[in-house]
């Protein structure tokens, strides 16, 4: 079943590594065609962001690398999509 958005809160030093780094070895990952990375919160050492991937076929395992490999930190996966198209989510009612 082929992975089509994530939201994911990760977590990066304040210094490195720069959102644009970030985003564009996000954006370079298998299966990835856009991402938005979102600044949630920010304090003495670290920078706390929602990214949200899209694609048709994304490569989780290769997209937690690369993320890795900037020196961000993947904190939760906090959304997936996944099939033959996307479902939008609808807020429930309490």
């Amino acid at each position: 079943m082929p992975i089509r958005r994530l939201v994911l809160d990760v977590d990066k030093t304040v210094n490195e590594p720069d959102l644009v780094v970030l985003a564009n070895a996000i954006e370079n990952s298998p299966g990835v065609e856009a991402v938005n990375v979102t600044v949630t919160g920010i304090d003495m050492e670290t920078v706390g962001t929602d990214v949200t991937v899209e694609g048709a076929d994304i490569d989780v395992d290769a997209l937690y690398r690369s993320i890795e490999r900037t020196g961000a930190v993947v904190h939760s996966t906090d959304q997936v999509a996944a099939g033959s198209y996307t479902v939008e989510g609808k807020p429930r009612h309490r």
